[in-house]
């Protein structure tokens, strides 16, 4: 890959913005609203066929491995774009949970055995993997766990159980944060028949949930070093890789109103030229480019500040994660009485600005994580 320590933040080159381009195409031939509700309504919210066109025409799922691993060897600006592009279309499937979340944080430990053996197959689309960290409370903070990891004759067995993993059930590997006699340890499950899993209902038809059990599962310890401290920088790179997917769903809902605000007649005229209207369309620009602004701002950090991407990361994700709400809810709002029915997609929307706000950490934990990266 090319050195990055010079390149310029918020800007797009040519070929990223073919790239964007191509990743649209893409997301409108084979994720469509009929086919996001067609999905949505599957057992596991996921398509091979489109799973596989992913990985073949053009290597979504391996975007940010680098080469050595099997992947593109790309950086999160290009991951910017292409999440802007799926949060848009509300691509359905594992996409984020096993390219993004599950591949960073394999990327951010040590173990380059691990990465050796896991990374390729998540590259290639052949293997789906998660994060199992959190547990009933549902928080996010990688702080002490109620799962342990019990070691005994050279091997380790997990006891307990993880709630709110995405794609829990459909995952072919799950890493663990357990605790341990020595602090939290990362460990990798490969063997998903010694499991028991379930699904959650959940808000959101488009990113499912599971609940996963382990009941002295054999696993394989993946840290060497303090889990705790490649934990943080892999929650911190996937807050920031989220903020850009929120902004995506977040430009769908103004371009939904704005649409809509067009058309619809109202007094013998558009609705889009009443006063009240256009006002709530143009605050919704100006904190959606706010958003944007933020999680640029996080992905630039990500491949050229690293010291600076705690801050960044948190700040994209709190922000983005408020602007995604509200620009779902005042689509719902704009399009009057037909954005209440299931036959539009406002709700589809809604229910994703919920999720996406709780996944990773609410707005209000990043805004005390940046309080304390700050030193406030």
């Amino acid at each position: 890959m090319a050195d990055r320590s010079s390149a310029p933040a918020f800007t797009v080159s040519e070929e990223q913005c073919e790239f964007r381009s191509a990743v649209r195409s893409f997301m409108e031939r084979y994720c469509p609203e009929a086919e996001v509700r067609r999905v949505a309504g599957t057992p596991d919210a996921h398509d091979p066929r489109m799973w596989r066109a992913m990985a073949d025409q053009l290597h979504l799922q391996g975007l940010i491995i680098p080469d050595e691993y099997g992947g593109e060897g790309f950086g999160f600006t290009e991951l910017f774009l292409v999440l802007e592009e799926t949060g848009s279309a509300l691509l359905p499937g594992p996409y984020f949970s096993s390219a993004v979340l599950a591949a960073t944080v394999l990327l951010q430990c040590a173990d380059d055995t691990a990465k050796k053996q896991y990374l390729p197959g998540i590259a290639t689309g052949h293997t789906v993997a998660t994060l199992a960290l959190t547990e009933r409370p549902g928080s996010w903070q990688p702080d002490r766990f109620e799962t342990t990891a019990i070691h005994s004759s050279g091997t380790w067995a997990l006891r307990g159980v993880k709630h709110y993993v995405p794609d829990g059930v459909l995952a072919d590997l799950v890493l663990v944060i357990a605790q341990t006699d020595d602090g939290i340890g990362l460990f990798a499950v490969d063997d998903t028949a010694l499991l028991r899993r379930r699904g959650q209902s959940t808000l959101d038809p488009t990113r499912r949930q599971s609940v996963i059990t382990f009941a002295d599962t054999p696993a394989r310890r993946l840290d060497t070093e303090p889990a705790a401290d490649s934990l943080a920088r892999a929650l911190a790179l996937s807050a920031a890789a989220l903020a850009a997917e929120q902004v995506g769903g977040a430009q769908r809902c103004l371009d939904q109103a704005v649409g809509y605000a067009k058309v619809r007649q109202q007094f013998g005229r558009p609705i889009g030229s009443f006063q009240a209207i256009r006002h709530t369309c143009a605050d919704l620009l100006l904190d959606i480019e706010c958003a944007r602004g933020a999680a640029q701002y996080a992905a630039t950090a990500a491949d050229v500040y690293p010291e600076q991407l705690p801050a960044a990361a948190s700040l994209a994700k709190a922000y983005c994660s408020d602007a995604f709400a509200r620009a779902a809810a005042a689509n719902i709002q704009l399009h009057g009485g037909i954005g209440f029915t299931w036959e539009h997609p406002a709700h589809l929307y809604f229910k994703r600005a919920q999720s996406s706000a709780m996944l990773l950490g609410d707005a209000d934990h990043h805004r005390r994580l940046l309080a304390d990266r700050i030193g406030l």
